[in-house]
């Protein structure tokens, strides 16, 4: 089955009917029945949790087609354009923010490679350093709340998507700061830009505020127990509907109904293939897949957790370098819960080590869909990025490393700010919690 999904995958199929021809074909050969398996596609569709997606998404296309984020660029110039190799600085301060908005590597990639990359070009950067910055930096949406990535990881494993958006800050900043320091020391000089005065950042914080509450809008929402992910989502928007347009963009009104059509095709994509990949992953489980490689991996691990993650992230860097990091969480879900437990490993932990590395596949070959899309954007061919992308790599190492061997940090926040995300409990005597 993973032979004939990788095989239809390389002769142009999309990834959603590449899965499904997979499984169908399988299925003829089990008693399990046709029908059943189509089924099966929309039940894993059927997901409360995943209609927090397309609001996400609606939230980052209204932003960028509303033409407001250049004003959180601004904002990034004035913080770091000073600095060696300033522009690079101002992609990945630019991207720390972005994320806390759209959630969406994609978005990211296309908002820096329409508005910095061609600055980039005539400041004589790079055009492959270019598309590796740009591709690497928009990994940080998948771990820097709201994640998208993070809403499908909570909703198929049942774990709390509040507890992975906190979770992922820690790995998620840790990355920025890897970019940024990789682009002073080892990225091309750029020109030399002037420091920004007080008035010019108090400037750029003025106008960047409004825009910079969504993220506050929807911790703060979700932490106090206001509203679910969801629902987050849809306040985010009714936000840049009701605030941000008609003061930032009033003409922009005109343009709505495209947005809306925009992020409903979009939002297609991804939903197509987690019903597609539900369904392959039901006929993996029904035929003990995730069972088999579980048992070697506690053949070899035994119930040691560092370990056992090692061997998951050996696993999921191998195969987020073929398929998506949506079909891949919802295909090997149930190994991830199997070992989970066997281990007893906090699950917001797993969810993090697991999406940090996924993140990496984004810009890992042969499908390293950021880099593929940087690539082409800022118009370079795909073997240049890739190579200018390879001392990058050390940062994720780096990065999932910290995120495996550094629980007590990443789960920090989480404890803080949503303690029962993480198993806490309140203390009988009601004073705070106890955390195991």
């Amino acid at each position: 089955m993973g032979f004939l999904f990788l095989f239809l995958g390389y002769m142009g199929v999309p990834v959603a009917f590449a899965l499904i021809g997979a499984v169908l074909l399988v299925t003829s050969f089990t008693p399990v029945s046709h029908a059943s398996m189509i089924a099966q596609v929309f039940n894993g569709m059927d997901v409360e949790a995943l209609m927090a997606i397309p609001f996400f998404l609606l939230v980052g296309d209204l932003m960028t087609s509303a033409n407001v984020t250049q004003r959180m660029i601004t904002l990034s110039q004035t913080l770091v354009g000073h600095l060696r190799g300033g522009l690079a600085q101002v992609v990945t301060l630019f991207s720390m923010f972005f994320a806390g908005i759209s959630g969406s590597s994609a978005a990211d990639v296309a908002v820096l490679s329409r508005s910095i990359a061609p600055e980039m070009a005539r400041e004589g950067y790079d055009r492959a350093f270019t598309a590796a910055l740009i591709a690497s930096a928009a990994t940080m949406a998948n771990l820097i709340p709201p994640s998208i990535m993070a809403v499908v990881y909570g909703a198929t494993g049942n774990v709390s998507i509040g507890g992975l958006f906190l979770g992922g800050v820690a790995p998620g900043v840790f990355i920025g700061i890897g970019l940024m320091i990789y682009s002073h020391f080892f990225g091309p000089l750029g020109l030399k830009h002037k420091r920004a005065t007080f008035a010019q950042f108090t400037e750029a914080g003025k106008r960047s505020a409004v825009p910079l509450m969504i993220p506050i809008i929807i911790m703060g929402g979700i932490l106090t127990g206001w509203f679910t992910p969801s629902e987050a989502g849809i306040i985010a928007v009714a936000y840049i509907l009701i605030v941000i347009i008609p003061l930032l963009n009033p003409k922009h009104w005109r343009y709505l109904p495209r947005d809306f059509a925009l992020t409903g095709l979009l939002y297609s994509i991804p939903l197509i293939t987690i019903g597609a990949a539900s369904a392959f992953g039901w006929m993996l489980a029904y035929l003990r897949g995730p069972a088999v490689v579980s048992e070697w991996i506690a053949y070899y691990a035994g119930n040691d957790p560092h370990l056992i993650m090692l061997l998951l992230t050996a696993l999921f860097i191998l195969v987020g370098d073929f398929i998506d990091a949506v079909p891949a969480i919802i295909i090997f879900m149930p190994l991830i819960l199997e070992l989970t437990k066997n281990a007893d490993i906090n699950a917001v932990h797993m969810g993090v080590v697991i999406i940090t590395t996924l993140a990496f596949g984004l810009i890992t070959p042969p499908y390293g869909l950021c880099l593929l899309m940087a690539a082409k954007f800022v118009n370079v061919k795909f073997s240049r990025a890739m190579l200018a992308s390879f001392p990058i790599y050390v940062i994720f190492f780096a990065a999932i490393a910290f995120a495996i061997y550094f629980p007590e940090i990443v789960l920090w926040l989480p404890k803080q700010l949503l303690p029962q995300s993480v198993g806490c409990f309140r203390n009988p005597s009601g004073a705070g919690w106890i955390c195991p």
